[in-house]
């Protein structure tokens, strides 16, 4: 039986791709930087899958340690783990460092394990960040010299050029195969009782009505099994070496359609009252979370997502249900708690 090592084992993301691999029978290893929280992932997948051929490893983002140790009996590598936070932080590279420094700690001990591929996840942050309009496909690449590009964005875009360079760079004894998944706004059920993540954060505040006004922003989203699903096909798909592959619809949704989806699924505390976006840059000017949606404000990019549908055979997911099913699932983890 093939073994897969996962990232970020705890994360949104990773926990359902861990489900899509033990239901497709590979064996998985997760990494955490905190193995306390062995037992609660455990628990997650249990909720989709009774398949237990799953370890646990610890792995840090900025720390040489273990690295070589996880690898050496794996046959793939699923990349997930990266920092995220929606507030602007005070320095950017407390985002940046991990997340660049991390992709070349995992690609550099998958190269000397010999394993077979890599699949990293990136994000349309490091794809359309500094676009207000127009069409992204995957030959675009965010440009971090951009006002309207986050520290967020910036340390996606530069930890994935830094893999490719890395990919790019080899010779060709023991060459190591890459194939990048970069998902738009991930929405869907949650398998952990982590509610800190920031599609989760987003949901969670809207349907308890901690939204006063909707912001105008959009996004290009995908259901979080969508992610997982495109995952595993890149992993298995010989096609996908050595490519990008968006993992969203074409079409952005702006947040108010969300609210509104929301409200008609009965969440009735959502609150439909479009912010001006003049009223949001002046209070970004003394509150930290709300800067941090400034440069996102207004702008809509469609997503040529054609290559992921044609070399991936992408049927996509409806994305009203996996903006209720996600809301159902937050539910769920606070009546529990």
């Amino acid at each position: 039986m093939e073994k897969v090592l996962v990232t970020g084992a705890s994360g949104y993301i990773a926990e359902h791709c861990i489900v899509e691999l033990l239901k497709n029978r590979y064996a998985v290893k997760g990494s955490l930087r905190n193995m306390e929280r062995e037992n609660e992932v455990r628990d997650a997948i249990k909720k989709e899958t009774q398949d237990d051929n799953l370890e646990f490893c610890q792995l840090d983002l900025l720390s040489d340690d273990g690295w070589d140790d996880a690898m050496w009996d794996c046959d793939y590598l699923m990349h997930v783990a990266s920092p995220f936070t929606i507030d602007a932080p005070k320095d950017e590279n407390e985002l940046i460092k991990p997340a660049k420094e991390g992709t070349l700690r995992a690609l550099s001990a998958a190269k000397k394990a010999g394993i077979k591929k890599v699949v990293l996840t990136s994000s349309t942050a490091a794809i359309s960040s500094h676009m207000k309009g127009g069409t992204a496909d995957h030959d675009t690449w965010t440009d971090i010299d951009s006002e309207y590009v986050t520290a967020y964005q910036k340390s996606k875009t530069i930890a994935e050029k830094a893999a490719w360079e890395f990919i790019n760079n080899q010779d060709e004894n023991n060459k190591l195969e890459m194939a990048v998944i970069n998902p738009g706004g991930v929405m869907g059920p949650q398998l952990g009782n982590d509610l800190d993540g920031a599609s989760t954060q987003i949901i969670s505040q809207v349907i308890s009505g901690k939204f006063p006004m909707i912001p105008s922003i959009s996004f290009p989203y995908i259901d979080v099994r969508d992610v997982a699903k495109l995952h595993l096909k890149a992993m298995v798909t010989p096609e996908a070496n050595g490519k990008r592959f968006i993992a969203a619809h074409a079409n952005p949704t702006w947040m108010y359609d969300i609210a509104e989806t929301l409200y008609n699924s009965g969440y009735k505390k959502v609150k439909l009252k479009k912010a001006p976006s003049f009223l949001l840059k002046m209070i970004g000017l003394i509150d930290k979370r709300t800067k941090g949606l400034v440069p996102m404000l207004d702008k809509y990019v469609l997503i040529d997502n054609s290559q992921t549908i044609n070399i991936l055979k992408w049927e996509p997911m409806p994305l009203d249900q996996a903006f209720i099913e996600h809301a159902k699932s937050i539910t769920e983890i606070r009546e529990s708690k």
